[in-house]
Order: structure tokens, then C-alpha cells, then sequence
């Protein structure tokens, strides 16, 4: 993620780049999406190759607040992964980064700008400032 134009967030800039020694991904595994501040939780629902290039299915988590902090910095969650919505799709890049990828209209896989994304947990939290 580009900080200033994909993202706002310091944190979420330093960990869509955090990729050296990440798990490799399988079904089940726990992801972050990491948006302009927020950053929300998933599960990976598929695992796939296209060539040399390797893709995952992600699907967005339900997320439940435990802590009783308010409009604060510390939050605290609990996951529940979601059997329905959307599933999105992320591929390794040429920098070794997750990026957001689409199917064309001709069938074939390109890059899709979107939400950057953090394998191996799963994390949320609300930016109370916007």
C-alpha cells in the first residue's frame, strides 16, 4: 500500500509490507484487510496458482467488540468467520506485496486496487477520528 493515497495509516503502510517470513497461506488461515485507517478481519477461502502466480479468496469476517473502552485506541474483538458475502481476491506481486486482483472482462486475472491485505491474523479496529 502507498501511504498518503492507498492508506493513512502508518501502521497499516508498515504491515501490507511486512511480508518477509508471513506463513504461507492455506485455507482457514486468518487474514487483516487493511483500509485508509481501519482494518478489518478475514478468512482465506481459497488457494490457488495461475501460472507461476500464486492467488487467494478471501471473505470478510464478523467482528464483535468485547472491550467496553468506548471511542478509544484499544479495542479488543472477537472473529467469526462469515460462510456468506463476497469473496475478494489477492495475489503476490512482482515486489513480493499482496495486491488486490480482479478478472477481466476477457477472463484473464489483473491487478485490482482496493484494500491492502496482512496474512497469518487476523486483527480490526475503528478509527474514531473520521
Amino acid at each position: 500500500m502507498r501511504l498518503g493515497s492507498q492508506t493513512n495509516s502508518i501502521v497499516n503502510h508498515f504491515a501490507s509490507r511486512g511480508v518477509i517470513g508471513q506463513p504461507e497461506p492455506v485455507v482457514g488461515m486468518g487474514v487483516t484487510f487493511l483500509h485508509w485507517t481501519d482494518r478489518s478481519a478475514g478468512t482465506i477461502y481459497e488457494v490457488f496458482k495461475v501460472g507461476e502466480t500464486q492467488y487467494i479468496g478471501v471473505r470478510g469476517d464478523h467482528a464483535r467488540r468485547v472491550d467496553k473502552n468506548g471511542m478509544s485506541e484499544c479495542q479488543d474483538y472477537v472473529f467469526e468467520p462469515t460462510l456468506t458475502g463476497p469473496i475478494a481476491y489477492f495475489r503476490i506481486g512482482r515486489k513480493g506485496l499482496w495486491e488486490g486482483a480482479a478478472k477481466n472482462e476477457s477472463g484473464r486475472w489483473v491487478k485490482h486496487d482496493g484494500a491492502g491485505l496482512r496474512i497469518g491474523s487476523r486483527d480490526c479496529y475503528h478509527d474514531f477520528s473520521f
